[in-house]
């Protein structure tokens, strides 16, 4: 009875045994694939499958799509899911300050312009005046009024004969008083009337005063500095607008790359800042799916571009997904990812390598694959 109490327990102890190793310490999908590819016939066993595990992810690193500036979301317009193209409308902020201070530079523009072509105007004026004042008058004037003067002096020269003749006879008693005083009117009257034409011409034709062309330069001077404040004034007014507009342009939130909205972070009503790591969605272009790798430092010798492999995954019943080797890393590093098995080496060194995998594969990003290399 002691006897057969003895070996039944023996028996019960060899069986939680069995089931405590292949429940933890079994060799990972993976490890037994690599094990079973390393027997032949029983002869020393040769490795034809390099067995890694990996992560897919996208042809592209994920993409935080953010806001340039802080504020407001007046609406997100995509999903998770949602396939975009490069340069569509992600999401817009609210921008009514915006649009207001592009108006308003716009029109302090056009009165800048007006008072401008007012300032630009009297520019013209001003030296119009000053190039009458230092020229003088006309041509045609000048002459006119020389013409008028030389015109007097026959009558002069005749009205002074005219006296000095009626004199005479004045004083051989030959006239009356009267006509020879009407000789003396008629010469001093011809007398007046050049010196008027004479002066007349000297005015026409005098030169400009020194203190008048001063006058009028400074007046030329005053106005062009205004029309250059004006101008300053414009760029600074036109500066504002294209500040305005590159700020509006900047609430309108475009997709960088065309792919997958993988995640959506934000909503309609949500405050968004440049200084917030995440963004208000993220892409990732899946238009081809690649599996990032950690090779055993064992195998690394193994490896070449080009070679062919499949990776398969737990969700999907361990089907097959075709794929390459595109790229070798060049230095050893930690694991990027821990299985957490029992039989998992922990300290070892790995070999960081990209698969492409065949563009029929549909795998969601993040998903944790086991890699199969071929190594014949």
């Amino acid at each position: 009875m002691k006897r057969t109490l003895i070996l039944s327990t023996i028996a019960v102890l060899l069986t939680a045994t069995s089931i405590v190793y292949f429940a933890y310490f079994r060799p990972s999908q993976a490890e037994s694939k690599t094990a079973n590819a390393n027997v032949n016939n029983g002869e020393k066993p040769q490795s034809k499958v390099i067995a890694a595990p990996g992560v897919v992810e996208s042809v592209s690193e994920e993409i935080e799509v953010g806001a340039e500036l802080a504020g407001k979301l007046k609406s997100v317009s995509v999903e998770e899911g949602d396939e975009v193209l490069k340069g569509q409308i992600i999401a817009v902020l609210e921008n009514a300050d915006f649009v207001a201070n592009i108006a308003t530079a716009k029109s302090q523009i056009e009165i800048l312009r007006s008072r401008r072509l007012t300032a630009k105007a009297r520019l013209s004026q001003a030296e119009a005046d000053k190039s009458r004042i230092a020229n003088g008058a006309r041509t045609e004037e000048r002459s006119e009024a020389k013409a008028g003067y030389e015109q007097t002096l026959p009558n002069v020269e005749n009205a002074r004969r005219e006296l000095a003749r009626r004199e005479n006879l004045y004083r051989n008693g030959d006239i009356s008083r009267e006509e020879f005083e009407r000789a003396q009117t008629a010469f001093q009257n011809s007398q007046k009337q050049s010196v008027t034409m004479r002066e007349t011409f000297n005015v026409v034709n005098a030169s400009a005063r020194n203190d008048d062309l001063a006058k009028a330069q400074a007046e030329i001077e005053v106005t062009k500095a205004q029309i250059s404040e004006f101008d300053a004034l414009i760029n600074e007014a036109n500066a504002k607008v294209r500040q305005a507009e590159a700020n509006l342009s900047k609430t309108v939130i475009r997709a960088p790359i065309s792919g997958v909205v993988v995640r959506k972070r934000l909503h309609d009503g949500e405050t968004v800042s440049p200084e917030i790591q995440t963004g208000i969605v993220t892409l990732a272009d899946v238009s081809a799916l690649r599996v990032r790798v950690d090779v055993d430092e064992i195998d690394v010798a193994k490896l070449k571009i080009g070679q062919t492999a499949f990776v398969t995954a737990d969700a999907f019943d361990n089907q097959k997904f075709a794929a390459k080797i595109i790229k070798i890393g060049n230095i050893l590093g930690r694991k990027n990812f821990r299985t957490e098995r029992p039989t998992e080496k922990v300290d070892t060194k790995i070999l960081e390598i990209l698969l492409e995998l065949d563009k029929n594969s549909k795998l969601p990003l993040g998903l944790r694959v086991d890699a199969f290399i071929s190594n014949d």
